[in-house]
């Protein structure tokens, strides 16, 4: 298969770190970074909490050979603003589709990983005509557990504490030592995305912005948000779950749970993986979403189906 470099070369797009530069759209009064490259039937990926759009740079390539690929950085994170607002999942989920809008493209098949499953899920369920298909990688809102890192970083008035436990120094000592393992032949895509996420957050305006989203939907007994009352109206959309059966972050038994709520769906589960599919086997992760995309249809939901399944659960009730 071709490698990613090679496919950007092939795209015709010039770029001395194997990625093309993020453009940015002023969306509401705040700037939104997103890169988009491809042609053919639109993928929108959507990062995770403390990530940005960096995180699908394994994947963007093998994508863009036959799609049209948006990977934009959500606000809060990356190269986006960082105001003091809404970092909910519902102004996450507007947010794209007006990203999407301004581009000009009308439907996607929405991939949200973590974090980014929960604006994936909660984009599906207020923009059912905008979405394809589904695909959840490592999502979060499927259950109460979770690490207990991200458990204590939800704890009120952790965010004056951070900056003691993310000191800036520290990212140059931590960048030097990945370049000298990188050099050396040791290469661990799973610890370079922690600390990529990690690093992040020894800026004070990302701090805030980290803190404010995660309270949204962390608490200190686990996740407090959830999608499962809501998983039926998934049912007549193509719904892919990917999963690592080695994620520490969020447990792998969510992955079964949100299979089981939605018998359409299909499940993957890579072995060897942790918490970032996508990253730590980017070939699989692509041949999946590849053949996902190439052997589903995409969903056609309209509001008299919406209204038929609502009416359902409320007579089951």
């Amino acid at each position: 298969m071709t490698q990613p470099a090679d496919v950007w070369l092939d795209r015709g797009i010039n770029t001395s770190h194997t990625r093309p530069d993020l453009d940015h759209v002023r969306i509401h009064g705040h700037d939104l970074g997103f890169l988009r490259v491809g042609q053919g039937p639109a993928i929108l990926l959507i990062h995770g909490i403390a990530g940005s759009s960096r995180t699908w740079e394994p994947v963007i390539p093998l994508l863009a050979r036959d799609h049209t690929v948006v990977a934009p950085d959500l606000v809060g994170h990356g190269s986006s603003s960082k105001p003091s607002g809404d970092y909910s999942l519902g102004a996450q989920a507007s947010m794209m589709r007006d990203l999407l809008t301004i581009l000009d493209i009308e439907r996607v098949t929405v991939v949200g990983q973590s974090f980014g499953g929960g604006v994936a899920m909660q984009f599906s369920y207020q923009f059912p005509d905008s979405c394809d298909r589904l695909v959840l990688v490592g999502s979060g809102g499927l259950g109460r557990e979770v690490s207990w890192l991200l458990r204590l970083l939800s704890v009120p008035g952790v965010e004056y504490v951070l900056p003691v436990l993310f000191p800036g120094f520290v990212r140059d000592w931590g960048n030097g030592m990945f370049r000298f393992l990188h050099r050396a032949g040791f290469r661990n895509a799973r610890a370079v995305e922690m600390w990529r996420a990690y690093s992040s957050l020894m800026e004070s305006e990302n701090r805030r912005a980290f803190a404010r989203t995660l309270g949204g939907v962390v608490d200190p007994g686990g996740q407090s948000v959830t999608a499962m009352d809501r998983l039926y109206l998934a049912a007549r959309m193509p719904t892919l779950i990917v999963w690592g059966d080695r994620d520490n972050i969020i447990p792998v038994s969510h992955a079964h749970a949100a299979h089981a709520a939605i018998p359409s769906s299909r499940l993957e589960i890579i072995e060897g993986a942790g918490h970032f599919p996508h990253v730590e086997e980017p070939v699989r992760f692509a041949q999946i979403l590849a053949d996902f995309m190439r052997t589903t249809e995409p969903s056609v939901f309209t509001p008299a189906e919406l209204r038929e399944l609502l009416l359902a659960v409320i007579e089951d009730d």
